[in-house]
């Protein structure tokens, strides 16, 4: 009887030591499964609580400003442009812009330098001119100014309402105008004229507005007129409405000489730009650039440069020039460094562009 009890107590122990093995072996089991759950729930929601802080840490794109911004002639593309521009980042964003007709690109820059303008719209030769000492600026550079981007190319265009005239040659003696004193238009007509062996002695110099020198033109009290700005210009579209308007080829040879200079390129105006212009005219043109006073806060210019290309159909419906606004030119030929917050917005679509400390 005792044999039995002791085997009966034997077996007994036998089967709660391997009762023992497989619940531990169970919970071994399920806890070797369960880590994987909790380490593939734990990852993203470390990686989505990290990446808004990185963004939030980078640039601030609810940051509010004020800002002023030299333009042109109130006829002129530079003015009409920028104001439909400034309106979209005024509306998509906190950044305010405030438009204001000025004398053009050398007088933005100067204006800038002086603390009058926060941004501004320039020729992108005339920009370089200033910030290289060069040109006009000679006397002294200035570089108290960075690139944002550039928007659309600007036509050198040289118009007149005498059919007499038909080239440069023939502007040997008559009254010009080479646009407003400190705009970008005055430069072009010095390498026009440059290209020809002419100076600005070989004519009646005259400095007026885009829409000055039209109404100029009109009334007889001029004979012809450069004008730096996107085709169709609305002055010039004006002009042509009331009256036959030729606007000069610049010829191969005269190009060639011309086109040493690095900052411009050829470019044909079509015939059908303006009303009864119906011969194509061969030119050259630079770009129209948006620039920023150095110390503008990063935060504000990666605002402006994100806002306007994250919203070019807005731009485009309000202006034509719209159309070109796209990463490549903004950044293609400009050589004067950027913002660093406009750097950091082409940075993060794969662009790399100059900068400064």
């Amino acid at each position: 009887m005792k044999k039995i009890f002791a085997l009966v107590l034997a077996l007994c122990m036998i089967l709660a030591l391997c009762a023992c093995g497989s619940t531990s072996s169970a919970s071994t089991a399920a806890s070797e499964t369960a880590a994987p759950a909790a380490e593939a729930t734990e990852a993203p929601a470390a990686d989505a609580a990290e990446a808004p802080a990185e963004e939030a840490a980078a640039y601030d794109t609810s940051v509010s400003a004020d800002l002023t911004v030299g333009t042109g002639g109130e006829s002129g593309t530079y003015y009409a442009f920028t104001g439909i521009l400034g309106q979209v980042v005024s509306n998509a964003s906190n950044v305010q812009m405030t438009i204001v007709s000025s004398g053009g690109s050398k007088a933005n820059i100067v204006g800038i330098d002086e603390g009058m303008y926060d941004l501004a719209t320039v020729q992108s030769d005339v920009m370089t001119y200033a910030y290289n000492g060069t040109g006009s600026f000679e006397d002294g550079a200035i570089t108290s100014f960075r690139t944002l981007c550039a928007m659309y190319p600007e036509t050198v265009q040289i118009v007149t309402f005498d059919s007499e005239i038909k080239s440069v040659s023939d502007l040997k003696g008559k009254s010009v105008c080479v646009g407003d004193v400190g705009s970008g238009t005055y430069f072009n007509a010095l390498d026009v004229f440059a290209a020809y062996d002419m100076t600005m002695d070989d004519v009646d110099v005259v400095y007026q507005s885009f829409g000055d020198s039209i109404d100029s033109m009109l009334d007889g009290q001029i004979d012809a007129a450069f004008l730096c700005a996107g085709a169709p210009t609305s002055a010039v579209a004006q002009g042509a409405a009331q009256k036959p308007i030729y606007v000069l080829s610049i010829d191969d040879e005269h190009m060639t000489k011309l086109l040493e200079n690095p900052m411009y390129a050829k470019f044909v105006i079509p015939a059908g730009t303006y009303e009864g212009f119906d011969e194509d005219a061969t030119t050259v043109t630079v770009k129209a650039t948006l620039i920023c006073r150095a110390d503008l806060p990063d935060d504000v210019a990666y605002t402006i440069v994100k806002t306007i290309f994250e919203n070019t159909a807005d731009i485009t419906a309000g202006h034509s020039k719209g159309e070109y606004l796209a990463l490549d030119f903004a950044t293609d030929g400009i050589a004067v460094p950027y913002a660093k917050g406009a750097a950091a917005y082409f940075a993060e679509n794969g662009i790399t562009v100059d900068t400064v400390d």
